[in-house]
Parts: C-alpha cells; sequence; structure tokens
C-alpha cells in the first residue's frame, strides 16, 4: 500500500492538527470519548514513530528520532503506514535517549491536552511499543537486552519495559491498554485488563 501523503512528524507538536487526526479516528473506531480515541491513535501512532529509532539502534546505525528529523506515511482514512528519519544520530544511547525524550515528550503532552487521556497510560503505551519494536528486529533475544537501558535513558516516568515467554517465544508483558475494547472491539491477546491466566491462554493459542 501507497501512502496518501507524507508530514513531517513535527506535526505532532501542533495541537490543532492532532486533535482533527483524532477526531478523524472515529471514522475508523466509531464514535468514543476524545480520551478513548486518543488513546488508541497514540497506540498505533507510537509504534511506527519509535521503528526507526528502534531497528537502528539494534542495528548499529542509529537514526535521529526527534520530531523534525522524522517523516511519517499516513493514507486517507488516517492510518499509519511507516515512519522514517531524514538524517543519522551522531552519539550512542543517551543521544538517542534525549532525542526520543523530546519527540515522545512532545507527542504525549499534545494528545493528552487535546484528548484528555493520562499522560503517564499514554507513557506506558510508548514503552510497549518499544519493547514490541525490538521483539521485531532481526535479533529479538539480543534486542530484549537494550530494553531498559533504552527506556531509563528516555526517562519521562516511562514504566520499565517487561517480556514473558511463551514457550520458546519471548512476548511483551503489556503495561498499557490501548482501550480497543472501548469501541466494540475485543481485548488484544496480551491486553493487561484480564486476568493472568486468561491473558496467558490466548498468548499461547497465538504464538504457539
Amino acid at each position: 500500500m501507497k501512502p496518501d501523503w507524507t508530514v513531517s512528524a513535527s506535526r505532532l507538536a501542533d495541537a490543532d492538527w492532532v486533535r482533527a487526526r483524532i477526531g478523524g479516528a472515529a471514522k475508523l473506531y466509531g464514535c468514543a470519548r476524545p480520551e478513548v480515541l486518543g488513546t488508541i491513535w497514540w497506540y498505533s501512532l507510537s509504534s511506527v514513530l519509535v521503528a526507526p529509532a528502534v531497528e537502528g539502534l539494534v542495528a548499529g546505525t542509529p537514526v535521529d528520532p526527534s520530531l523534525e528529523a522524522m517523516e511519517l506515511d499516513l493514507v486517507a482514512d488516517g492510518r499509519f503506514l511507516g515512519a522514517r528519519s531524514t538524517r543519522a544520530l551522531e552519539g550512542g544511547l543517551p543521544e538517542l535517549g534525549a532525542a526520543l525524550t523530546g519527540a515522545l515528550g512532545t507527542a504525549i503532552s499534545t494528545i493528552a491536552e487535546v484528548s484528555g487521556a493520562r499522560e503517564r497510560a499514554l507513557g506506558a503505551i510508548a514503552t510497549d511499543s518499544l519493547g514490541n519494536r525490538l521483539l521485531w528486529t532481526p535479533d529479538p533475544e539480543r534486542a530484549m537486552t537494550l530494553a531498559e537501558p533504552l527506556v531509563a535513558a528516555i526517562g519521562l516516568d516511562l514504566p520499565k519495559p517487561r517480556f514473558v515467554r511463551v514457550g520458546r517465544t519471548p512476548a511483551v508483558r503489556r503495561a498499557s491498554c490501548c482501550l480497543i475494547y472501548e469501541v466494540g472491539n475485543p481485548k488484544c491477546v496480551s491486553c493487561p485488563r484480564q486476568t493472568p491466566s486468561e491473558r496467558e491462554a490466548r498468548l499461547r493459542a497465538a504464538l504457539g
């Protein structure tokens, strides 16, 4: 699928733009309270936004995740197809963490302002998105060792990343809820708002 347009991620600092995008999410997910739509929208966006930084970190070719360096690809219905950084990052984990502090902090602050979603809940989603993206890299075992140092370098009072194993397969032990069930969809397989036994059974069914 090709994007319908590409925008600078710096638009995530624009409250009017973010408000319009979250409002448009109702076409995908149905009418819901603004904080619910804002949370669902951030769950989708955050995974895309952190991907270039995580992939570059694991590959040893760090890229700058600052909003002004990032581009976002969107389709007409408002979904995000992907993101890319337009420049390399000089430095290591401290510099990457500092750049992500600015990017994630700005996006979370704007979304909380326009939707009423709690910043702490949005921060937990960011941690889980970082964890998932680490698991999606070619070497998830090594990538998992980077999770806690990366989140610590970001700060923002993000919760520590957590992982579990389902058989031999690692998975994120979620700290966040995307609230997708609030718009009539089933809870995610790994949703923390279910009993531990139910979550484990669903993960085993999904991952084997």
